[in-house]
Formats: C-alpha cells, sequence, structure tokens
C-alpha cells in the first residue's frame, strides 16, 4: 500500500513538471505577442521545451500502464498519441519563420494541452488524498489491534 502513495507522488511531481512546462511554452508565445521577447528567442525557448514535454508525458503514460491504472492510461493514451504523430511528421518543432502566423492557434493548442494536464493533476490530487486516508486509516486500525 504505501507503494502506491510513492507512485501516486511521483506521479503528482510528473504532472506539475508536465503544468510548469505548458505554462513557460505559453508565457514564451505570450511575451512574443506582446513584443518583449524576438521569434528566434522565443522559438529556441520553446524547441528546447518539446522534447522533455514529450518524454515525461510518455514516461507518465508508461507508468499509468505498467501500474495497472487503466482509466488513468486510457486518459493518457491520446496525447501521448499525438505528440508521437508531431514527432513522427517532423511538426513537433516552432519553425521562426512562421511563428507570428501559427501564434494564435499554437495558443489554442497549449491551452487544450493545459486544461487536458489540469484534468490529470486533479485526478492525480484526488488518487494521492485517497490513498494517502487510506493508508492512514489501515494504520490505525492495525495500531488498535496491537
Amino acid at each position: 500500500m504505501a507503494w502506491d502513495l510513492i507512485l501516486w507522488i511521483l506521479n503528482f511531481f510528473i504532472v506539475l513538471s508536465l503544468l510548469a512546462v505548458i505554462m513557460y511554452q505559453y508565457g514564451c508565445l505570450a511575451d512574443l505577442e506582446g513584443d518583449h521577447i524576438n521569434s528566434f528567442e522565443s522559438s529556441a525557448s520553446i524547441n528546447a521545451c518539446v522534447i522533455p514535454e514529450f518524454v515525461i508525458q510518455g514516461t507518465l503514460s508508461v507508468i499509468f500502464l505498467l501500474t495497472w491504472h487503466w482509466f488513468m492510461f486510457l486518459l493518457s493514451v491520446p496525447i501521448s498519441y499525438y505528440h508521437i504523430r508531431l514527432y513522427m511528421a517532423k511538426r513537433h518543432l516552432i519553425d521562426v519563420t512562421e511563428i507570428f502566423t501559427s501564434l494564435d492557434r499554437d495558443k489554442k493548442y497549449l491551452l487544450v494541452k493545459l486544461g487536458f494536464y489540469l484534468v490529470i493533476f486533479f485526478m492525480v490530487i484526488y488518487r494521492l488524498v485517497e490513498t494517502s486516508v487510506t493508508l492512514a486509516m489501515y494504520e490505525e486500525e492495525d495500531y488498535m489491534v496491537h
């Protein structure tokens, strides 16, 4: 049972890092839109985060699969599949020359991903709290018996 708690704590930090990456990318696009940063710096900053985000998301999906959390796995599969398709088509990086034409589309895409990761984040928080309470109740029962 303690392994479940460790798993959900690990998943909490993984999803938190995904949220941070998405917020950073969105901030770079917002700075570009507000003309606080040039297009080369913005695209370089965003592109540096893309592959780590894909790896972290894939790792999260694999963790859900290996620990038999089917609902969470099935929830994370579509975004993992989309990331794989983007990578295979070589459309995962933002082009410096086309960043202004795709700015609104990229911001909407990041907001959808942010919403998706927030749903997973709240589900992970729920499971973390549920596991913690269950573990504490079982330990209390064991303490009362002895």
